[in-house]
């Protein structure tokens, strides 16, 4: 058996165009979302991710516009324009661009964004929400992994679900929803004695540790439904085993999940490739989830 591969982007383009919809009704009452993004200093990697939301944001008719302080701004300062942005009648939802310069406590600043802008999911009040059964504003790549499982059809009740990692973006939250779901959720950690054991009894097997390749298909069980969550950068091998070098002479890397997809793909009957999987789905759940905090503003 070789699983079918899931195209994140398929998944995700659906729901982009439920929002367009909805974004359109919205205007029409009158009502824009604008999304306000909050970058500290410059970083490579978060200028790219800022460009991807921006023109995903643009794409379907969400305002973006990004206000960035400089590198040495004071923890202080930066919740000082927090609270400015939470009493900006004309902002609907924020996000807090990582990572922060050394000496700001990411942490606390997040949970300082009002509830009904905090797009990311992570203020306190929406994960205790989280708890209660209310998934308005969850953790975005939480909640894309059990949206690409709900795209499947499949029935969910019941089902076994194994979920390797605790974190607080995804892990735990994942195992709130599945509950919510009313599924029967089992999370996995460091503390975790025989993580084979629980793994291959996983109808639905969610990895989102941030370690390479650590399930192999052995751990799956046959037929079950895998989501990889994990995004690791590590060196290519040539079939020899040696590294696999670049034009300038350095090991060329390469991106994969925590799942070893060559052997998993050949066990499962889903799974999600990484890149291409769980990715753009967490995009789109940004999005969705800009929307849904204007209309919590609105009441609607």
């Amino acid at each position: 058996m070789s699983a079918i591969i899931i195209d994140g982007e398929s998944v995700a383009g659906k729901i982009r165009t439920r929002l367009i919809e909805e974004i359109d009704t919205l205007k029409k009452r009158g009502l824009c979302p604008h999304l306000k993004a909050v970058q500290v200093g410059e970083n490579a990697s978060s200028k790219l991710y800022v460009q991807n939301q921006q023109k995903q944001c643009e794409t379907i008719g969400i305002t973006y516009t990004l206000d960035e302080l400089p590198a040495n701004t004071k923890e202080e300062a930066l919740i000082e324009h927090i609270k400015k942005l939470n009493n900006d009648s004309q902002v609907t939802g924020i996000i807090l661009q990582m990572p922060l310069p050394d000496g700001i406590n990411a942490k606390k600043v997040q949970t300082l964004i009002a509830p009904h802008k905090d797009v990311e999911g992570m203020n306190p009040i929406n994960m205790g929400e989280l708890v209660y059964g209310n998934t308005k504003l969850s953790p975005c790549t939480a909640m894309a992994a059990v949206e690409i499982v709900k795209s499947l059809g499949i029935e969910i009740r019941g089902k076994e679900v194994t979920i390797v990692g605790r974190s607080a973006i995804v892990g735990k939250p994942v195992s709130l929803l599945m509950l919510d779901l009313s599924a029967t959720p089992t999370v996995c950690h460091s503390g975790t004695r025989d993580l084979p054991a629980q793994t291959r009894k996983a109808d639905i097997l969610i990895a989102a540790v941030g370690k390479a390749e650590m399930i192999k298909g052995d751990m799956v069980k046959p037929g079950a439904i895998v989501i990889d969550v994990g995004i690791n950068r590590v060196k290519e091998f040539d079939t020899n085993g040696n590294p696999v070098m670049n034009k300038n002479g350095k090991p060329k890397m390469k991106t994969v999940g925590d799942v070893e997809f060559a052997t998993a793909k050949e066990v499962a009957s889903y799974i999600t490739p990484v890149p291409g999987g769980v990715g753009p789905v967490t995009v789109v759940m940004l999005l969705r989830n800009t929307v849904e905090a204007l209309k919590m503003s609105a009441n609607l």
